[in-house]
Formats: structure tokens, C-alpha cells, sequence
């Protein structure tokens, strides 16, 4: 069994972001790590193949220093990596699923593909479907529970409010792991010094005919979110702390 596993190298959620420019961010100065979607795809692929044999490919679109990400998920278990080389920081999620799908193919398609929910940098959550759709794949997102036979897939997905969907669909398919999936191992340290020795092959984006600045969405401007302002205590009774709260947003936040 061949299961590939997408990874995106995101920063750190704790990380300070510094924007430069209008667009970008100082990207030398925070940690990055493997996008915490995409740790229980990766759990879950390597506990597949540990049970019934094969092998674990990771694949992620970004740029050089991607490939310590990649050491990351081969530590937890993934046997190679495929790194498709970019020099944004950002590449729009059709450019991101056509560069995954040529790379995939050009390794031959697995019997698996799994995926992050979304990642949690951008969070566009479109990656996992037009992937799905350019290998013309079905595919089932925030799944939390998993099991394999036949060549079948049947899974439990999140549809909110406490409520789940079953679904059996057909092997190869694109799953989309969330929270609940299962729990990620923590790499020992000779797992990690294993990693370092397996294979990350690098591809230019632009090997694969794909042109990185034609992307359909264009990020034009990159702003921090404002500071809050201090919160405001209302003192009196309830008549008076509704009046004093409508003259706030009326004459202070202007909102009404």
C-alpha cells in the first residue's frame, strides 16, 4: 500500500508575525512547523502501513526551507518526501493542488492521499477539493474516524452540532484528517536522526508547467489585526446600562 500525505509548513500559531512591505512577512526571525492538520494525516497514514505494509510519501508545496517540515512527518514515520520548490510565501490554493497533482502523478498516484483539514495560516480549506477534483478522486474532509477494507474507505465525518456523517467511498480517495482521527506520536531522537538520511526529492514548480504568479486570487495587502481597546464597565441599573450602551454605539463606535 502507497499513501502519500500533503503537508503544509506553516508558522508557528505562537509565533510573532512581522509583515514587510504590503504583502509579506519576515520569515527567517519564527518557527515554522508541520501544519497541525496534517500531523494526524501523516499518524494516520504510518499506522496504515504499519499494519498492513507499504510505504509513506510526503508532499508539500513551498519554498527550500519546507524541507525541515518534511524531516518533521519522517520522523513520525513517512519513509521519503517530494518537496515542489516555490519562492513566494504565498501560492494560491488551484496553483498549490496543480503543483501536488503533477508532482503525485509524476510519482505515480497512490492508494491513498491524505490531507490536513485546511491549513492554519491561510485557511482557505479549498486545497484538499480541487486536489480531489484535478485527480478526479472523491474525497471526504474532517473525517475522525477511519477504517479500511476491500478497497473501500469508510469513515466518520464532523457535520456540526454534536452530529456525524458515515461515508464509504473507493479507493484511491483524498481524506481530509482533523482532531479526533487519532493522536500523533511525538519522533524519539533516533527517529530523528533517521530522518535525516531519507530522501526528500526536489522539484521547481516551474519543471512541472506551472507558471506560480498566474494564480486566480492575488494577495494584495497583508495587515496585523488591530490592537483591542480596553473594555468598558458599565455601572447603574439595567435601564441605565442600556442607555449608556446604545450612546456608546451610537456617538463612540458609530455602529448603529
Amino acid at each position: 500500500m502507497k499513501i502519500c500525505v500533503c503537508v503544509k509548513h506553516v508558522p508557528d500559531t505562537a509565533a510573532t508575525i512581522k509583515i514587510t512591505g504590503d504583502n509579506g512577512f519576515i520569515d527567517d526571525e519564527i518557527k515554522f512547523v508541520v501544519n497541525p492538520y496534517d500531523e494526524f494525516g501523516i499518524e494516520e497514514a504510518v499506522s496504515l502501513v504499519e499494519k498492513h505494509g507499504g510505504e509513506v510519501v510526503l508532499v508539500t508545496v513551498g519554498k527550500p526551507a519546507a524541507a525541515a517540515t518534511l524531516r518533521s512527518g519522517m520522523a513520525m514515520g513517512a519513509h521519503r518526501a517530494i518537496l515542489v520548490k516555490t519562492t513566494g510565501q504565498f501560492l494560491e490554493s488551484g496553483l498549490t493542488a496543480r503543483a501536488l497533482q503533477a508532482a503525485l502523478e509524476a510519482d505515480g498516484l497512490p492508494d491513498m492521499i491524505f490531507t490536513g483539514k485546511g491549513s492554519v495560516d491561510t485557511e482557505s480549506f479549498q486545497t484538499p477539493y480541487r486536489l480531489a477534483h484535478a485527480l478526479g478522486l472523491p474525497i471526504v474532509n474532517e473525517v475522525s474516524n477511519l477504517d479500511i477494507d476491500s478497497g473501500k474507505a469508510v469513515v466518520e465525518r464532523e457535520v456540526g452540532g454534536g452530529e456525524k456523517q458515515v461515508i464509504e467511498m473507493q479507493l484511491p480517495a483524498v481524506i481530509g484528517a482533523t482532531k479526533g482521527l487519532n493522536e500523533p506520536r511525538y519522533p524519539k531522537f533516533p527517529d530523528i536522526m533517521k530522518a535525516k538520511k531519507k530522501e526528500i526529492k526536489e522539484l521547481e514548480i516551474a519543471a512541472l508547467g506551472i507558471d506560480e504568479s498566474q494564480g486566480a486570487v492575488v494577495l494584495e495587502t497583508l495587515e496585523t489585526v488591530p490592537e483591542r481597546s480596553a473594555a468598558k464597565m458599565l455601572d447603574g441599573d439595567a435601564d441605565k446600562q442600556v442607555s449608556d450602551l446604545i450612546k456608546i454605539l451610537k456617538e463612540e463606535e458609530k455602529v448603529l
